[in-house]
């Protein structure tokens, strides 16, 4: 499927963006907040190249892996997702602390 390729081209565009962006800030509160959103990028790449997995490959073997990485990005995704709301407040806190 031409859709889920270019949203996991997305995806994995996103996870590299935000990782260059992680390694250049130097605010820690910051930087965990960006890894987060890379968290949640990876877990959407991992969870659609599962999904992928169903259209190309149409066996059993197929099947259990396109289930492993659903579940295994999905899992990633909520986790960066949690993280992401987390330090959202601390890393504005930081910001407005260095703006004075």
């Amino acid at each position: 499927m031409p859709v889920l390729v270019i949203l996991f081209v997305f995806s994995l565009s996103f996870y590299i963006f935000y990782k260059v962006k992680y390694f250049r800030s130097q605010k820690p509160a910051e930087k965990k907040w960006i890894s987060a959103k890379s968290g949640i990028a990876l877990g959407l790449f991992i969870a659609l190249f599962g999904l992928n997995q169903f259209f190309i490959n149409q066996t059993a073997v197929g099947y259990i892996v396109g289930c492993i990485f659903i579940l295994l990005g999905a899992y990633n995704a909520w986790a960066g997702l949690k993280s992401y709301k987390f330090y959202l407040p601390h890393a504005i806190e930081e910001a407005e602390q260095l703006k004075k």
